[in-house]
């Protein structure tokens, strides 16, 4: 595939995103001009840069495990040459169809990769050394048995590489990074265990960072829940442009995905914690101040002792004042919700403590409410917002995947632990779906954050991941506009009128046109036209790591 894809005249190889930009804007970024070029992330697929109206987008072509291609949520073809004929007839999620193709300026050859300089070396050592083959035998072999060489060759590609330090101990891996030169961006990658897992150690300010680098069932590689690659060269260069030598520049580990951390993950992540759904109050110690409050009570810090470690935790106390049974389902309600999911990008629930008042336990997020955050620190930029609004994403997708509706996503109950860290919270309009049902439907109005309802929410009662979709995408809206309230001195009939009249909220001021569109994607009318997180999650995945380089 990689040789007939080569012969293309718009296919440019191993560049970048802005090189493709570049190309394209050369050629006059007429509406639907396209280039194809080859993915940094997924072994064996490829990217697709498309113009329309002045701008520039891009969409992923993933190489399934089929060998068959798609765009991430879309159908499935047996190249990225029939992906890009369907597309110049079916726009099905691109922002238009496809019309013209950018090719290569003349005498131009598609760029080589990293990893293409040196498969060819290694797949010849390969065959040679394994098969014992030389001349037009070991030629013939390589053609009979290229697709499988090169999938077996990229899984071993890190190992030539110098940054791979193979089996060494967190404390050698210290030891090695602070030898010599001290410089910001120092790395090496080392083999934790024997199970495929791998730990990428990085020096910053003087102190090593360590990244866990895991493998999942399907064997791809990831820093927990970040994006996947098929294989550990290509996860160093999603942090980095690979250099002969450890010295590099790299992202800022304090903008990186959360590390190996206490704060990162479950509080029952060691076997020893035993889950349990109650807490033992002689275990529980509040502190004094408040955190919040509502109608149901007020929340409270405090840690909470377990068998090997003390958690700072955040206390939902119900209050006693009227003794209110109503007030207390809905709080035990929530607490239900929350003890059936397990996500970094979800408060965790830790356990209910019936003791002088109810009170549920879970994760603190310190930091608090994404909204509030934003109103004080309007410095944030552009790449911190859209890393948070991208780790609510993951968080949603998970909530899709798992049959749950929210009914209440907005950044006032997005919690930050750190300023690159967010967690979702608040559960308690949050509904279970069932497979063969995947919508809600209320009985009736109820005291409901119409400013961040779809449609079909307020005129029909109906919620679904679909209806999700509409309030994250008033979400990035709040967090682009650092903080500002939705439809702003408008009423909620107003607002509604102003939907079902085809208009939309104006983009917050500096917000990057793709952020922009993925919003007006997420406030299409129709559920059934919206997408799902399924695809809004890789959108927002693929701009974060694009600008995070």
């Amino acid at each position: 595939m990689a040789d007939s894809v080569n012969t293309l005249p718009f296919f440019y190889g191993n560049i970048t995103r802005e090189d493709a930009e570049d190309y394209l804007r050369q050629a006059g970024m007429g509406n639907g001009l396209y280039l194809l070029r080859q993915s940094r992330n997924y072994l064996g697929g490829f990217a697709l840069s498309v113009s329309y109206s002045g701008r520039c987008y891009h969409y992923t072509i993933e190489r399934e495990p089929s060998e068959m291609y798609a765009i991430a949520g879309g159908k499935s073809h047996r190249n990225p040459v029939d992906v890009i004929d369907y597309h110049s007839q079916e726009m099905d999620g691109l922002v238009c169809l496809l019309k013209k193709p950018c090719n290569r300026p003349r005498n131009m050859q598609p760029k080589v990769g990293p990893f293409e300089d040196l498969k060819e070396k290694l797949i010849r050592e390969y065959v040679k050394q394994t098969w014992n083959l030389q001349g037009a035998a070991l030629e013939q072999a390589i053609i009979s048995q290229r697709p499988q060489l090169e999938k077996l060759i990229a899984t071993t590609a890190h190992e030539k590489m110098p940054w791979f330090h193979g089996i060494i101990t967190r404390e050698d891996s210290e030891s090695r990074l602070q030898n010599g030169s001290r410089t910001n961006g120092k790395f090496l990658i080392r083999q934790r265990d024997t199970n495929g897992s791998y730990a990428l150690c990085l020096l910053h300010e003087g102190q090593v960072m360590h990244y866990r680098i895991d493998r999942d069932r399907t064997g791809k590689l990831s820093i927990p829940d970040g994006k996947k690659f098929d294989t550990l060269w290509q996860v160093d260069t999603m942090i980095s442009c690979i250099f002969k030598c450890l010295v590099t520049v790299v992202i800022s580990p304090s903008e990186a995905m959360p590390m190996d951390t206490e704060v990162y993950e479950s509080p029952y992540a060691d076997p020893d914690e035993l889950r349990s759904s109650t807490v033992d109050r002689s275990h529980l110690f509040l502190e004094d101040g408040e955190l919040g409050s509502g109608n149901f009570g007020t929340v409270m810090k405090g840690i909470y002792k377990m068998r090997k470690t003390e958690k700072s935790v955040a206390v939902k106390i119900l209050k006693n004042d009227d003794n209110n049974p109503s007030v207390r389902e809905e709080m035990l309600r929530e607490a239900n919700v929350m003890q059936q999911l397990d996500n970094p990008y979800i408060v965790r629930m830790i356990g209910i403590c019936e003791a002088e008042n109810l009170m549920l336990v879970m994760e603190l997020a310190e930091l608090g409410p994404l909204n509030k955050f934003l109103q004080k620190n309007k410095q944030t930029s552009i790449k911190n917002l859209t890393e948070l609004v991208h780790q609510v994403s993951m968080g949603m997708k998970y909530l899709e995947e798992h049959n749950f509706v929210h009914r209440d996503l907005a950044a006032r109950n997005v919690l930050l632990v750190t300023q690159h860290y967010a967690k979702i919270s608040d559960f308690g309009l949050s509904k279970a779906v069932g497979e063969d049902q995947n919508y809600y439907k209320a009985k009736g109005h109820g005291k409901w954050p119409v400013k961040w309802y779809a449609p079909e929410c307020i005129n029909y009662f109906k919620f679904s991941s679909k209806s999700d979709v509409w309030s994250f995408g008033v979400l990035m809206w709040e967090a682009y506009s650092y903080g500002q309230k939705p439809y702003k001195g408008m009423k909620g009939n107003d607002v509604l009128q102003m939907i079902e009249s085809g208009k939309r909220m104006d983009a917050p001021l500096n917000c990057p046109p793709e952020m922009y569109d993925l919003m007006r994607t997420c406030w299409e009318y129709k559920a059934d036209i919206r997408p799902g997180f399924a695809v809004v999650e890789p959108r927002l995945r693929e701009y974060y790591y694009d600008i995070a380089q």
